[in-house]
């Protein structure tokens, strides 16, 4: 595999390059492209313009280079999440009917929480989330879960590093977190008032495995009111159901140990 000087592969700077892309920013100029990557505009150039030819980027009609089809293809295949996505869609689809708002699936993924499946209404609630979207586990319900139910290994780096504020309610202290952490464990939901949207609630619970391992959470956005909780009901069915789906060899693929990025 051909390297620059610097010793990097042409593969490692093709990574770079996806990498640059947001949910927020899907479409760039290769100029943007070369500063976010820190490649040189020429190099940049030259692998956006392979990757175009093999699918996996594609030009806008102002020149701009967004991700390609094919690439999307070729991860749908492969990612390991497929199986729980498609275990947990006919159960995110009877929760969203109930509820009338955001229903997603969340999984662990390195430190922060990757949405994988995400239903929403057209007058729902703010909801930051989307599908490939992340947040970080300390401001939203789905980590709450994540967090309260993973390793010990990542509850101490997370409550190790500092805890970004979101709005006035976000937890930003390691004693208020390991407290609201234990809270979730012994209630076995999270409910979140306004931690990353004043006006939105989340309110999640855990989905296991058929070894009995939190591999996801499944959650709802709701209105900030008094009301969140009572949403609690359904979504434990919800997960009970999803849970017993997953005791099949081939529905727990690849989410045995509840950690898609490691």
């Amino acid at each position: 595999m051909p390297r620059a000087a610097t010793g990097e592969s042409s593969i490692a700077r093709a990574v770079r390059i996806f990498a640059a892309f947001t949910p927020d920013e899907t479409a760039l100029q290769v100029s943007e492209i070369a500063r976010r990557t820190g490649l040189h505009v020429a190099t940049a150039s030259r692998l956006i313009a392979e990757l175009t030819a093999l699918g996996l980027l594609e030009r806008g009609p102002d020149r701009s280079v967004r991700i390609g089809v094919r690439l999307w293809e070729l991860a749908s295949r492969a990612s390991p999440t497929r199986s729980l996505r498609e275990a947990a869609l006919p159960f995110l689809e009877d929760v969203h009917a109930l509820v009338g708002h955001h229903a997603q699936l969340g999984v662990l993924d390195g430190d922060e929480v990757l949405f994988i499946e995400r239903l929403t209404a057209r007058d729902a609630v703010i909801n930051y989330t989307r599908i490939a979207g992340r947040l970080p586990l300390h401001i939203s319900s789905s980590g709450h879960i994540l967090l309260a139910y993973g390793p010990p290994d990542l509850q101490e780096r997370v409550l190790g590093r500092p805890l970004v504020r979101y709005t006035a309610n976000t937890i930003t202290t390691p004693e208020a977190l390991r407290a609201a952490l234990a809270e979730t464990r012994r209630r076995g939901y999270a409910v979140l008032p306004g931690h990353v949207h004043e006006d939105a609630a989340g309110v999640a619970v855990p989905v296991r495995n058929a070894l009995n391992d939190v591999v996801a959470a499944l959650s709802v956005i709701v209105p900030n009111d008094r009301r969140a909780q009572a949403h609690v009901p359904v979504l434990l069915a919800a997960a009970r159901g999803l849970s017993r789906s997953l005791t099949t060899p081939a529905a727990v693929r690849g989410v045995t140990n509840g950690t898609f990025g490691q």
